[in-house]
């Protein structure tokens, strides 16, 4: 587990927070799936209506899948 959390933490360190404006009649969904095809990254969700929507739009996405696995759909 001490492993585990250790590298989860390098890896968060590595990332990066951006700002990003949200419009008027936008949801949370909407801002992340506007960015994410303007940015063509993968998007990691577990939410089941976003990760259809998602994939809509040919984003890759990476969701847990058996409570320990993470899973990935699309290609980077």
């Amino acid at each position: 587990m001490r492993r585990h959390a250790s590298l989860a933490l390098k890896l968060a360190e590595k990332c990066e927070v951006v700002p990003v404006k949200q419009g008027y009649e936008e949801t949370h969904d909407d801002v992340i799936v506007r960015v994410a095809s303007e940015w063509r990254c993968p998007v990691a969700t577990n939410d089941g209506a976003l990760r259809k929507r998602l994939r809509n739009i040919s984003v890759p996405v990476i969701y847990l899948r058996q409570m320990s696995r993470l899973e990935m759909e699309g290609s980077v």
